[in-house]
């Protein structure tokens, strides 16, 4: 029988719904719960018909360990482009400098929790990848912002896609606390690139795997 996903079990179970808020936080919890019930699909009739088909991620068919490595890369990612950024120099202005240096830190520590949970799952961590941002930063700085922007969205946007799939409620709990964080990243780039702070709307839209790699595809080294 197939072991039902943590957010079904969440849905389903007031008790297991009030165990989780605990790991995570409380009820400032409550609220990213929500969103993460609303984009990942709800089974009540009330929301049914304001989802459509297409908005719904489909399933990546990937184990918790698989999802955790699977983020895991992307952190890699991050966390080495905002660490090129820093060393290339190429950004002047100290504030935009310590907000990359903030972010990076971020990533960096969203690296080594995500290699911990991979390990204590009994898989072995994902390799870091090779990057290349070399056309990124030979950009400039409006190039590079706008590239961590579309890098930082698309971070919330992978986590989100992949919530309903997670069986265990605590890697489930580190999900939503680093989607959070992704969130605001990307809601500090929009600002400074101009745009809006919720592009999605009031609802953020989730992205699937082959979407995310997709779109990360250029900043591999082949």
């Amino acid at each position: 029988m197939e072991e039902p996903k943590a957010l079904e079990e969440l849905r389903s179970d007031e008790s297991s719904r009030s165990a989780f808020l605990k790991i995570v936080g409380g009820a400032g919890a409550a609220g990213a719960l929500g969103i993460f019930l609303a984009a990942c699909g709800d089974d009540d009739e009330e929301d049914e018909a304001a989802k459509t088909s297409e908005e719904k991620p489909a399933a990546s068919g990937m184990g918790d360990a698989e999802i955790v490595n699977y983020a895991l890369t992307l952190e890699y990612l991050e966390a080495d482009f905002y660490q090129q950024v820093i060393d290339s120099g190429e950004i002047t202005d100290k504030q935009i400098v310590e907000t990359a240096k903030k972010i990076g830190e971020s990533e960096q520590a969203h690296v080594d929790a995500l290699k911990g949970t991979a390990e204590n799952l009994g898989a072995k961590p994902a390799a870091k990848p090779k990057t290349n941002f070399d056309d990124v930063l030979a950009g400039g700085p409006d190039k590079i912002l706008e590239t961590a922007a579309s890098v930082e969205n698309l971070g919330a946007a992978a986590y989100l896609g992949q919530a309903g799939n997670i069986t265990d409620k605590e890697i489930l709990a580190a999900a939503l606390s680093i989607h959070s964080v992704e969130g605001r990243h990307a809601a500090a780039l929009n600002l400074l690139v101009g745009k809006t702070i919720v592009p999605d709307g009031a609802f953020a839209k989730p992205a699937t795997e082959d979407e995310v790699l997709k779109a990360v595809q250029p900043f591999l080294a082949s």
